[in-house]
């Protein structure tokens, strides 16, 4: 049987796997905001490191009550708009629907199961270099695999069958334990997105500075003994995996994180999954994450003075 897809969030993730999947022949019905009208129009394309390719024919909305509804859905919105879900999904919805959440941080599953209780939810972990570089347009410059995991899914054939779709569609694939996966993840996402913030540069100018990569380094311990902490009896992450991110990281094309683009546009950084929710989550088993905390603090007096206040 094959799958129909939905992608909420059709930016630099849900432009870039749904696209793979359309391409390769999925069927793929995409809900976009601003580029709806040009999308409709003139297509999608997405530049890539993998090869390029270009969708004449999108199936395009610009309302998710103008969709069918969808075995699978993708959402690729910033955690920022998941408030925005309690409208846009239930028109995709039928009773045996995954939701797939392709999002930075912890707690996200959590959030949407309290929102939708009988809802079969998987969360998906990016691993990838991508932004959005103009109408429906999308550049690929690095990396690509994506790892899914259930939340809270009855059939877990069907994460089975959406890892084969992407596979065939050019993705690296694999569906894992999710809640140590979404640890791992943040050993990149917590030390990268701040830092570049913080520091105002790309993942290239930190990993070129000893100083700033011994930073970086005692970030991701912390991130590692804060998971380990927090799954003690179910699952342990080694210390050497900090390296081995660190190393990858340092062969990576030079890169500015989504939640860089988000503070260079002027938009509301993702903070809470990224930071507040592992800190309070390590916090309530004893572990105090003292670094991540002082760069949590950083980001939001950050936000608050770009955001919020003129120049």
């Amino acid at each position: 049987m094959s799958l129909k897809y939905a992608v909420v969030g059709t930016g630099a993730i849900g432009g870039y796997y749904g696209g793979k999947l359309a391409n390769s022949g999925q069927e793929v019905h995409f809900l976009l905001h601003s580029d709806y009208e040009y999308v409709k129009r003139n297509g999608l394309k997405v530049d890539s490191v993998h090869g390029d390719f270009y969708l004449k024919s999108v199936h395009a909305y610009n309302s998710t009550s103008d969709m069918p509804k969808c075995d699978v859905v993708l959402v690729a919105l910033k955690t920022t708009n998941n408030k925005l879900l309690k409208e846009l999904l239930p028109p995709l919805l039928h009773k045996d629907t995954v939701v797939i959440l392709i999002q930075n941080g912890l707690g996200l599953e959590a959030d949407l199961q309290k929102d939708f209780p009988g809802l079969n939810i998987a969360g998906g972990l990016a691993f990838i270099c991508s932004s959005k570089i103009g109408e429906g347009r999308i550049g690929h410059f690095d990396e690509g695999h994506l790892n899914i995991g259930s939340y809270s899914c009855t059939n877990p054939e069907i994460l089975e069958q959406v890892c084969n779709d992407l596979i065939q569609s050019g993705v690296r694939t694999q569906v894992l334990e999710l809640e140590k996966a979404r640890w791992m993840k943040l050993i990149w996402n917590i030390p990268y997105n701040g830092m570049t913030v913080v520091m105002n540069c790309t993942t290239a100018n930190l990993m070129s500075d000893p100083v700033m990569v011994d930073l970086l380094y005692s970030i991701m311990l912390e991130v590692v003994h804060g998971a380990n902490s927090v799954g003690r009896g179910r699952f342990s992450i080694p210390e050497s995996y900090a390296r081995d991110i660190l190393e990858m990281t340092r062969h990576m094309t030079p890169y500015s994180p989504s939640m860089k683009l988000d503070f260079d546009n002027r938009r509301p950084m993702e903070i809470e999954y990224i930071y507040s929710r592992p800190i309070s989550k390590a916090q309530s088993v004893g572990y105090k994450m003292t670094r991540i905390t002082m760069l949590r603090s950083q980001l939001q007096f950050v936000e608050a003075q770009y955001l919020f206040c003129d120049k």
